[in-house]
């Protein structure tokens, strides 16, 4: 495995059929599922580690984030990762003054409304990490569904020759979703985190049982997430539209919640 550090480095492995996997580090068991699908579907994969500064409001975790990148590196190696870049941000940001992208207000709200300039900062980094690898597919966790589907939105927007490759998420054991941030939570936090991912299984039970009614199906969702802050519990579509009754194929149910001080994402594609 080649490690690269600078942009210009990245130029020489252009031409190549790159299955590309963007990340901010401290890898875990999902981000080892994306590697091994970009392994198993391209002659050649492509790991970029990059804990990336615009997406992360003043008040958020930027310098706090997990950095393990000798751990991550050998993670990559096993899993048979051909290049990881591990850029510092001159390398991403060169110029004082940036360009920035505007995500489509239909598919804001949710995630966009905690923190506003969030999905900007991730536009930026990965449409100038797509540019730099040129990848033929990209490859996205499903647990990020809101940031699924606007990337999505700026590849077709702007005709990027790339496949955007969803990935269905990785849970632990114990049925909650991996996140790099689920470190922040202490025991006792971690039981009550388990609520959540209980909660869409209590809805996805009640579906396969035959209920439609959006309005039921939060109700019983919000009942088992009693003792949580929840943010947002929705269902909608594929465009993050409010639904009042589900249709099995094209519904999405959204859920964010606080625990500590862990923000905790998690969905169910129906």
């Amino acid at each position: 495995m080649q490690v690269c550090t600078k942009a210009s480095q990245l130029a020489s492995f252009w031409g190549q059929k790159i299955g590309f996997v963007p990340t901010m580090g401290a890898l875990h068991a999902g981000h080892a599922s994306l590697i091994e699908q970009a392994r198993a579907q391209n002659d050649f994969v492509v790991v970029s580690i990059f804990v990336n500064p615009t997406q992360f409001a003043p008040n958020e975790d930027y310098q706090a984030y997990p950095r393990t990148l000798q751990t991550d590196s050998a993670l990559c190696e096993r899993l048979g990762v051909d290049v990881l870049f591990a850029p510092d941000p001159t390398q991403i940001y060169p110029l004082a003054e940036k360009i920035t992208l505007q995500p489509p207000a239909s598919l804001l709200g949710f995630e966009a409304d905690a923190r506003p300039k969030h999905f900007e900062g991730v536009l930026q980094v990965v449409l100038k990490l797509f540019n730099l690898v040129r990848p033929k597919r990209a490859y996205f966790g499903q647990k990020d569904a809101q940031q699924l589907l606007i990337i999505q939105h700026m590849v077709a927007d702007l005709f990027l020759d790339i496949e955007i490759v969803p990935c269905v998420i990785v849970r632990d054991g114990d049925g909650l979703a991996l996140s790099s941030r689920n470190v922040y939570l202490s025991p006792e936090e971690r039981v009550s985190a388990l609520k959540l991912p209980q909660a869409l299984r209590a809805i996805e039970r009640a579906i396969q049982e035959g209920e439609r009614d959006s309005q039921k199906l939060i109700s019983l969702g919000l009942e088992m997430l009693q003792g949580l802050k929840v943010h947002y519990l929705s269902v909608c579509d594929r465009q993050l539209t409010p639904l009042e009754h589900i249709t099995l194929d094209q519904t999405l149910i959204l859920a964010a919640v606080q625990v500590g001080r862990v923000r905790l994402l998690d969905n169910l594609w129906v």
